[in-house]
């Protein structure tokens, strides 16, 4: 028996703009402009062909970027809106969290609130008093129950929202990212209630962005994807081929911001002579004085002589492909295209991965790995290979540099390139050295595999 059956749903909502907007509902009506009658460019469906059943006593994990029709989906099932076509049936009490504090009067106490909001679920207020006590002892709000609730802070609200939700023993359970907003000890208190609700045959269905939580908890998990379905079924599957998606976007969008980067950088920062002047001559003290005073504090940008040029910086995977986004522990191999209108033979290159926060992950040039002596002619690659990004997650930024042996730069790009590091583990810091556990006596460890 399924507690919830979609089948071909479309919801579709009208374009607002600045022209031809109704000022009420009577000069839409009279108008006879609704939205049946809108064109298509005035119109956008937040969700469309969406079909999918919930078995009873099913957890179902929803998840998708923002503006997928996550929460559009979640508020037709709880009857907030009808679909535009398609039908929705859920069978048995329905109780929704999708708001804070929705339906929560601010001017009245907590204890008004909960009964309010109980009998607006369907229970009796003979119900509600039988219940009162164990609704505001999981709501942690013993001392403050008969406090308006407009005093109340957002974690306060969604504590009590959710412990009416819950204990009004519904048949089919809607939540919609309010965890995120609880502690961690009320967050574990949820995620038992969760469990006893699976043990009661009761049916759930999640939209969160915690993916752990997705592949740990639920049962099926369901990809919205720009109001369609993308993928169902597994969890670990759903999760793993929305992961690869996010990452081909996320690469996308790094590849393009260099450019970007570089374009507003060059406003600041710019060799004050041509690059073909530039490519012939010694710097100039005006040139070199472009160079920040402290690389470390420098913000991003590029400087230098341009006598021996970058024209291009890619990042390689292990497969030959540039990329910009790694899992950590995968090999990387950063590129330099490098150009000279004329021989030099004073010649060092350099790399240095910096974190989000600034801090030096590490740097190294040809001179400190041993190099005596690099010259160039013409054109050329230079090729900087890590065989273990041991990197923790995180977006990490790329120095990349040609200069001279005391440093004068010809050309220098200070945090012009990314690196996006991803892990399925959680762990502190930034670097993640290859490590293992072992135990001995009476300890055991099992299930954990080698953090090489």
């Amino acid at each position: 028996m399924n507690a919830i059956e979609v089948r071909d749903v479309r919801k579709t909502y009208r374009r607002y703009g600045r022209r031809k907007q109704f000022g009420t509902l009577k000069s839409a009506l009279l108008s006879g402009r609704i939205v049946r009658d809108l064109r298509p460019d005035q119109t956008f469906d937040a969700l469309h062909g969406v079909s999918f059943d919930v078995p009873a006593g099913e957890t179902l994990g929803l998840i998708g970027r923002n503006g997928s029709g996550k929460s559009t989906l979640l508020k037709l099932l709880a009857g907030i809106g009808r679909p535009t076509s398609g039908t929705v049936r859920v069978a048995g009490r329905i109780s929704a969290l999708i708001e804070l504090g929705a339906g929560f009067h601010p001017e009245i106490s907590g204890r008004e609130n909960v009964y309010i909001n109980g009998m607006m679920l369907g229970l009796s207020k003979r119900d509600i008093a039988a219940r009162f006590d164990e609704i505001v002892a999981f709501a942690e709000l013993e001392d403050f129950i008969d406090a308006p609730v407009k005093t109340y802070s957002s974690g306060m609200y969604m504590r009590l929202g959710f412990a009416v939700a819950i204990h009004v023993d519904p048949d089919v359970l809607l939540v919609d990212e309010v965890l995120a907003v609880g502690d961690e000890t009320f967050t574990h208190k949820c995620l038992d209630k969760f469990a006893e609700f699976r043990r009661r045959g009761r049916t759930v269905l999640l939209v969160t962005h915690a993916l752990d939580l997705v592949t740990r908890f639920c049962d099926r998990a369901l990809w919205l994807d720009a109001g369609g379905v993308r993928v169902q079924g597994d969890p670990r599957r759903v999760v793993d081929a929305y992961l690869q998606d996010v990452a081909k976007a996320e690469d996308a969008a790094l590849a393009r911001e260099p450019d970007r980067l570089r374009a507003r950088s060059a406003l600041r920062r710019v060799s004050p002579r041509p690059l073909a002047e530039a490519d012939t001559a010694r710097p100039t003290r005006d040139q070199v004085s472009d160079e920040p005073p402290d690389m470390y504090r420098a913000a991003e940008g590029r400087w230098g002589s341009r006598e021996v040029e970058i024209i291009g910086v890619d990042l390689v995977d292990r497969d030959g492909r540039t990329a910009h986004v790694f899992a950590s522990g995968d090999p990387v191999e950063i590129r330099l295209q490098v150009h000279a209108g004329r021989p030099v033979d004073d010649l060092v290159f350099g790399v240095g991965i910096f974190n989000a926060e600034g801090v030096c992950c590490y740097g190294t040039n040809t001179a400190i790995d041993g190099a005596r002596s690099a010259s160039i002619q013409g054109t050329g690659e230079v090729r900087f290979s890590i065989e273990r990004l041991d990197l923790v997650e995180g977006s990490y930024k790329l120095d990349v540099a040609a200069h001279r042996q005391n440093g004068a730069a010809y050309d220098y790009h200070r945090l012009l390139h990314t690196i996006r590091v991803t892990s399925r583990l959680k762990e502190a810091g930034i670097f993640r050295p290859p490590h293992r556990w072992s135990v001995s006596g009476g300890v055991r460890l099992e299930g954990m595999g080698s953090g090489a």
